[in-house]
């Protein structure tokens, strides 16, 4: 959701980033610390790392970490009020969803996942809503540390990742995932054409039988390897939070959360 709200760019445009991709990157990575571009390419995965370099470190010089948390805080807190509205941020049933998440987020491991570890290291907002949106954030965090991990264990690069990802058809418009990550077409080309070699996509660009398998292969482990947190949470208190979280969703979706021609599976 704050990756697409309009109110985060402006937030941290106000906090004193350059308008456009700088804030995605700069906001995600603040709980990190001025890094430089490399580990934000790293970290992130399936980022050019040419585009990374045009925004990062030159944020940092713009607005330290510490404030853009804050001002992403701000970002969200104005996003879901918009959305949501005022009651619902304030419900019971949001409330509730928050103590499940920060239980659940407070439980994961950070072993070898730094996005992760980085977010949990961020304090806790007061504010219920966003207690929500930051344990979520955690928990987002650590099953991508997670997924990258496995990645790297199917010999898949960040740009090959990212077109096994299109070629699911239930992700990013290849388009779209090619130009808001920074790919050139010959790039993005070559990446394909390596794939296809290796049996993973076909010659029309779509995933074989044995891509499908390392597809879901990954995910499975990914799945595993996340599951701590909510084996912590048990049966129980994990599909409450599922309930709890399913109804904000569509209620999102429906407030126009994602924008149009970016996915190619419905949300």
């Amino acid at each position: 959701m704050t990756y697409f709200a309009p109110e985060t760019e402006e937030s941290l445009t106000a906090a004193g980033l350059q308008p456009g991709r700088m804030s995605y990157f700069a906001g995600r990575s603040a709980p990190m610390g001025a890094v430089g571009a490399g580990v934000v390419t790293a970290t992130f995965y399936n980022f050019s790392p040419t585009l990374v370099a045009r925004s990062i470190p030159a944020a940092w010089e713009l607005a330290s970490p510490s404030a853009l948390v804050q001002a992403r805080f701000a970002a969200v807190d104005a996003a879901l009020r918009r959305m949501l509205g005022d009651t619902v941020v304030a419900s019971p049933e949001v409330a509730e969803a928050a103590g499940l998440a920060r239980r659940a987020a407070e439980a994961c491991s950070v072993d070898g996942r730094p996005l992760a570890a980085a977010h949990l290291d961020v304090a806790w907002p007061a504010e219920p809503h966003l207690v929500l949106w930051h344990g979520l954030s955690v928990l987002r965090e650590h099953r991508g540390d997670g997924h990258v991990a496995m990645l790297l264990d199917a010999g898949l690069s960040g740009l090959e990742a990212l077109v096994c990802h299109t070629a699911s058809g239930r992700g990013f418009v290849p388009e779209f995932a090619r130009r808001s990550r920074g790919w050139s077409t010959e790039q993005w080309d070559a990446a394909t054409a390596g794939l296809v070699e290796r049996g993973v996509l076909d010659a029309d660009g779509g995933l074989t039988d044995d891509g499908t398998a390392l597809r879901r292969g990954i995910e499975d482990d990914t799945t595993r390897l996340g599951a701590g947190p909510w084996l912590h949470l048990g049966d129980e208190g994990a599909a409450r939070l599922g309930d709890l979280g399913g109804v904000l969703v569509r209620a999102l979706v429906a407030a126009g959360c994602f924008p149009d021609g970016v996915f190619a599976g419905a949300r």
